[in-house]
C-alpha cells in the first residue's frame, strides 16, 4: 500500500517534465491524480504514460474559469482534496535592458496570479491534513543573469507560500515549497530557445556540485515526501532539490 492510498491530488502543469513525473509518482503511491495543462494532446499522452488512477482536465492556470472547471471535476469525485502541487509556471529570459511590459505581465500573470488562484480556488476542497506544495526555484535568490523576471516571480510565490502556511495551519493544512535547481525538462528548451539550449544547459550542469542536472523524478520524490505524513512536522519551509547548487 502506498503512502497516499485513497487520497486525491491535483498537479497543475502535469503533462510534461516535473509535473508529469510527480503525477506518476503520486499515482504510484495510491492517489487519484487530477492533472491539468494547456495542451490536450500532451495531457492525453500523460494519462497513457501514467497508466494509473488519473484524470486530465485541460486548462490554463492564468484563466480563472479553467481552474473552476478543474476543481469542479475534483468536487464531483466527492472526496475533497488532500494534495495540491501548484507546479504550472513559465520562464522568460530577459536582461534588465531588454525586459518588456508584455513579458512582465505574462510571467507574473502565470507564475504569481495563476498560482494564487490555483491555491485560493482549492480552499473549499482541502481536507483536514491536506498538503499544499508550491513549485519554487533556486533562481528566486541566486541572481543569475537574465533570469530577473522569472526569479522575481518565484520569490513572490515563495513569500506567499510562507504567509499561506501561517494562515492555513489552523485548518490542519500544511503549505511548503520545493525549489528545484537545474533539472532536465522540456521547459528549459522553451525558455532559452533551442538555438541556445545546449550551451546554456551545459553551463547550468557545470555549476552543479553533484556533477549533473537533476531528473524530474528526483523532484517528484521530494514532492511525494512533502505530500505524505512523513513530512508532518514541516510547515512554511523550502525543500531544495538542487544537487548542492548555491550551497557551497
Amino acid at each position: 500500500m502506498g503512502q497516499l492510498e485513497g487520497k486525491t491530488a491535483v498537479v497543475t502543469g502535469g503533462s510534461t517534465g516535473i509535473g508529469l513525473a510527480t503525477a506518476a509518482r503520486l499515482a504510484s503511491e495510491g492517489a487519484h491524480v487530477f492533472i491539468t495543462g494547456r495542451r490536450k494532446d500532451a495531457l492525453d499522452r500523460a494519462v497513457e504514460s501514467i497508466g494509473g488512477s488519473v484524470t486530465a482536465v485541460p486548462g490554463d492556470i492564468a484563466q480563472p474559469a479553467d481552474l473552476d472547471r478543474l476543481y469542479e471535476a475534483v468536487r464531483d469525485r466527492g472526496r475533497g482534496l488532500d494534495v495540491l502541487f501548484a507546479n504550472a509556471g513559465m520562464a522568460t529570459l530577459a536582461p534588465l535592458e531588454q525586459a518588456t511590459e508584455e513579458q512582465f505581465d505574462q510571467i507574473f500573470g502565470v507564475n504569481v496570479r495563476g498560482t494564487l488562484h490555483t491555491v485560493q480556488k482549492a480552499l473549499p476542497l482541502l481536507n483536514n491534513g491536506a498538503s499544499v506544495i508550491i513549485n519554487d526555484s533556486i533562481r528566486a535568490d541566486d541572481g543569475r543573469e537574465a533570469f530577473g523576471l522569472y526569479a522575481a516571480s518565484k520569490a513572490a510565490i515563495r513569500s506567499l507560500a510562507r504567509t499561506w502556511a501561517n494562515e492555513l495551519k489552523g485548518r490542519g493544512v500544511r503549505v511548503n515549497t520545493v525549489a528545484p535547481g537545474a533539472i532536465d525538462t522540456p521547459g528549459v528548451d522553451i525558455a532559452i530557445g533551442e538555438e541556445n539550449a545546449d550551451a546554456v544547459k551545459a553551463e547550468l550542469a557545470a555549476g552543479v556540485p553533484i556533477g549533473r542536472r537533476g531528473r524530474p523524478e528526483e523532484v517528484a520524490a521530494a514532492v511525494a515526501f512533502l505530500a505524505s505524513a512523513d513530512s508532518s512536522f514541516m510547515l512554511g519551509t523550502t525543500l531544495h532539490v538542487n544537487g548542492g547548487e548555491n550551497q557551497f
